[in-house]
């Protein structure tokens, strides 16, 4: 590989402007596709396997209209009065009225009232049916007392009244065979004719016998106003049960009232300062237009403002964007003073920082043009800008001062220096490289779709990065020339004076002094520092963040705090509860209610009300109101607890809703940490074997990571979970940690600390090769290494720190983390640990058992082989190349 590597600068840099454009053909292609494909940020994931999923299948394939996006609105008044005076109400109708309006919500009142409308309809068929039943031998009796009446020619009826009755008598017949409905009606304006004849026959004197119609023979009461009162007495309980089943077992408040008519959907809180609508969408975020939800937003909001009301959205309405606001700047100022300190010019400056931004440019701007073909959430671009540009420098770093240091102290021609230095740098950041990317795409055996998608997303930053340093970074140096040396005043290079060993800074050598002086109590030192640290990784409490946690003053957190304080913080968490009946037989107003109080008794439960059932009428569906919040244990308990209830006659129950999917979510990944850090660590062994051909050194580099990445979600545990430690990160309020925060942090942060494992102990490896004592090699290399490696942490460190001062609680944690992890993993356990055991160790450091020996293979990622001879035919090296 070094000799390839060594080609390819070369080439690069003697044909600069072919390589430049290759890749500016790239970033154009990437472009284009950003101008003409959709870009999605999804706002929910599947998340296969899960109780939570299954459930939510099972009902959005029964009740598709459960399918759609799911939040509330709280409204509040701008001067902290009610929110339920005449105005304010009327505003607040006003909002949900034009919300539907949009056609992207459903109208949630209307529907309550067109169920009302049902159950009346439903009520009047069966009370009609009854009716129409007992009315049948009444219009027989009717119509055979008519037709005697008719036929008899005695009667001294009037003329026409013959006729009268046998058309009566005929309607009275046919009306016997009609519907329910058309019976009911016929018969009571039948009955009115009748008694209408029976009113003119009796002033003709003529008895009712006489004409056919005995007393009795015509109900007193009309049968319409009959069914009506009977409806009217049977829907009132009916009705008064729903009231009680979808207002829920012990409501919160009280609903709004506006101009005299009740919206139950709204709920007033009992100081009458906050109210809070239910908004559903008519579909997944996903689904609808990219408009949909802002117009939604944006209508309501309107509707309140002009009454003096607020209005704010819950985190499940938001609109998904990526939380990049500029702050992510300042890291990367700090990241051109570390670079211009180093490299001692701004055109040295310059150019890594160029070279990773266009690699964050292709990655991420080519995540986003893919973006409508995979779950893409909105911390996936930040998080590939956050590694794309802190591995971009770090590469190009590392390659850039190999370069400069074989111009000006080896006196080598540009070409020939850019070759060696990334046949020999570059080496070791491919395998870098590669060793970030393939922890990363190890995360894809979880089978997440978003973990995926960002696991991929920063594979693929990573893998540009390596490529962009190894070949755009030689052809920018082949347009700079050798101003790139240091000085801009001068072209020219100062000749190598081989008598003049190499400079060292003086810091570095009272480091190194310090740490190997007494290398027992570094190591104890070290590792009781990180292991107190990693004491508080025991109390890691792993969840989704919710709008408790957003940034002060947003919408969401404005939304979560109301909520809470209103109607409790159980109200932020609604689970959904599928119960399906194993008898549709049973499926009354009766066994819903009993359902509910029964779910209503379970421990941890505020409030169960229903919300549907299905058209086959075997499952139905509660919004249960746990008491804590969403990210609570107590929450997660009550999760477990509802799956594991019996209800006599149903099914087991099934829990989904947002708050569900988070908890299997997080325990998901919480059981996937313990057999990802062990993949790592059989990586980490092997690899690190390979490189060193060392027994000591992978298990000293794989042990640190371990007791470092402890360390770290111990102090990510301490700022974004404990109360009273949150000014460590700059937040004003705990909770839980990320869910996927550990397993991808280990990932990326293993890839990373490889990077300083190998550019150290690489170049303490080749001092000792080449002749100097164990111990003595350790501080030697160290010596060398060791300005660069510092400088690479600090831009890490700096870049990663950056993303810390935004406002989203994710990138926040991930910044956090990364930022910590370098910090410790890079000046702990790289450059304080492993030297102290290796000096410790001394000639130990390097035994591997002859067995071994001969079955570990040979991989050179030192460019030792360049060293012997030069493959393009320039001149030789004047000294062995190490990668530092």
């Amino acid at each position: 590989m070094p000799r390839a590597l060594h080609r390819l600068a070369r080439f690069a840099f003697r044909r600069p402007w072919r390589v430049l454009a290759a890749w500016a053909v790239l970033l154009a292609v990437v472009g284009v596709l950003l101008a003409t494909q959709p870009r999605v940020i999804a706002s929910s994931f599947t998340l296969r396997g899960t109780p939570s999923q299954e459930v939510l299948d099972a009902v959005t394939a029964e009740l598709p209209q459960a399918g759609g996006a799911q939040g509330t609105l709280v409204f509040t008044a701008d001067d902290g009065g009610r929110v339920d005076t005449p105005a304010r109400a009327a505003a607040i109708a006003e909002a949900a009225r034009r919300a539907a309006d949009t056609g992207y919500a459903v109208d949630l009142e209307a529907k309550l009232a067109a169920a009302r409308v049902t159950v009346r309809e439903t009520v009047t068929t069966q009370v009609e049916a009854k009716v129409a039943e007992s009315l049948t031998p009444q219009l027989t009796a009717l119509a055979d007392g008519l037709d005697r009446a008719a036929s008899a020619t005695n009667t001294p009826a009037p003329a026409g009244n013959t006729s009268a009755l046998a058309g009566l008598s005929t309607r009275a017949r046919a009306l016997t065979s009609a519907e329910p409905h058309a019976r009911v009606a016929g018969a009571t304006a039948l009955f009115a004719e009748v008694e209408a004849l029976r009113n003119r026959a009796g002033g003709a004197g003529l008895s009712p016998a006489e004409l056919g119609m005995p007393a009795g023979s015509v109900p007193r009461t009309p049968p319409d106003a009959a069914v009506a009162a009977a409806v009217d007495k049977a829907v009132e309980p009916i009705l008064r049960d729903l009231d009680r089943l979808t207002s829920g077992t012990t409501p919160q408040g009280h609903p709004l009232i506006v101009d005299g008519r009740t919206l139950a959907t709204v709920r007033v809180s009992a100081d009458g300062r906050t109210a809070m609508l239910p908004l559903q969408l008519s579909a997944s975020l996903t689904d609808l237009p990219d408009n949909a939800l802002p117009e939604v937003l944006r209508v309501t909001g309107q509707a309140a403002a002009e009454a003096g009301l607020s209005r704010s959205a819950s985190a499940s309405l938001t609109p998904s964007k990526p939380p990049l606001g500029g702050h992510e700047l300042i890291g990367l100022g700090v990241a051109v003073l570390v670079l211009l300190l180093t490299l001692g010019s701004f055109v040295a400056a310059g150019l890594p920082v160029l070279t990773a931004v266009l690699g964050v440019a292709i990655g991420v701007g080519g995540a986003f043009a893919m973006s409508s073909h995979f779950v893409m959430t909105s911390s996936t671009p930040a998080l590939g800008l956050m590694i794309g540009l802190a591995v971009g420098i770090d590469y190009a770093l590392f390659i850039l001062h190999k370069h400069r240091t074989l111009v000006t102290r080896e006196g080598l021609a540009p070409a020939e220096a850019i070759g060696r230095a990334v046949g020999s740098a570059g080496s070791a950041v491919v395998f870098a490289g590669l060793t970030v990317i393939t922890a990363l795409l190890g995360l894809l055996t979880l089978d997440i779709s978003f973990v995926t998608t960002m696991a991929i997303t920063a594979a693929v930053t990573v893998l540009l990065a390596v490529a962009i340093s190894v070949t755009a970074l030689p052809a920018l140096l082949g347009l700079v020339g050798v101003r790139i040396a240091g000085s801009l005043r001068s072209p020219r290079v100062a000749a190598p004076d081989p008598a003049r060993p190499p400079a060292h800074h003086p810091v570095a050598t009272r480091w190194i002094g310090v740490v190997t002086r007494r290398p027992l109590l570094t190591i104890l030192a070290v590792s009781l520092g990180l292991g107190v640290l990693a004491l508080g990784a025991t109390g890691l409490r792993l969840g989704m963040p919710d709008g408790g946690v957003a940034a002060a003053g947003s919408p969401q957190r404005v939304n979560y705090d109301a909520t809470s304080a209103a109607f409790g913080p159980g109200a932020n968490a609604p689970l959904v509860v599928a119960v399906r009946h194993t008898d549709a037989s049973s499926f009354d107003t009766a066994a819903l209610l009993s359902r509910q109080a029964e779910l209503a008794g379970i421990e941890g439960v505020s409030t169960v009300r229903f919300m549907g059932a299905n058209e086959g009428r075997t499952l139905a569906i509660y919004q249960v109101t746990p008491q804590a919040g969403p990210t609570d244990r107590a929450t997660e308990a009550l999760v477990h607890r509802l799956r594991g209830t019996t209800l006599t006659g149903v099914a087991p129950l099934g829990v989904t809703g947002l708050t569900a999917i988070n908890i299997d979510l997080s325990e998901v990944l919480a059981a996937a940490i313990p057999v990802y850090l062990g993949v790592v660590v059989v990586l980490s062994l092997i690899i690190l074997l390979i490189v060193f051909r060392s027994l000591l050194i992978p298990l000293v580099a794989t042990g640190g990571f371990l007791l470092s990445i402890a360390a770290t979600m111990g102090l990510v545990s301490l700022a974004f979970g404990t109360e009273g430690f949150g000014w460590l990160a700059g937040v004003d309020r705990t909770g839980p940690i990320l869910s996927f925060l550990p397993i991808m942090a280990t990932g990326i942060l293993y890839g990373l600390a490889m990077d300083y494992q190998v550019f150290l102990a690489s170049s303490m490896r080749e001092a000792h090769v080449h002749g100097a004592p164990a111990r003595e090699a350790v501080a030697t290399g160290f010596r060398h290494a060791s300005r660069v490696v510092v400088a690479a942490a600090a831009i890490m460190v700096s870049v990663f720190a950056g993303f810390v001062l935004g406002d989203d609680t994710t990138i926040r944690q991930f910044g956090f983390a990364l930022s910590t992890g370098i910090l410790l993993d890079a000046f702990l356990i790289r450059m304080a640990l492993m030297p102290a055991v290796l000096h410790l160790a001394g000639e130990r450091a390097w035994w591997l058992p002859r067995w071994l020996d001969r079955m570990v293979p040979r991989v050179d990622i030192e460019g030792d082989r360049l060293d012997h001879r030069d493959p393009l035919g320039g001149s030789p090296a004047h000294q062995p190349v190490s990668i530092a």
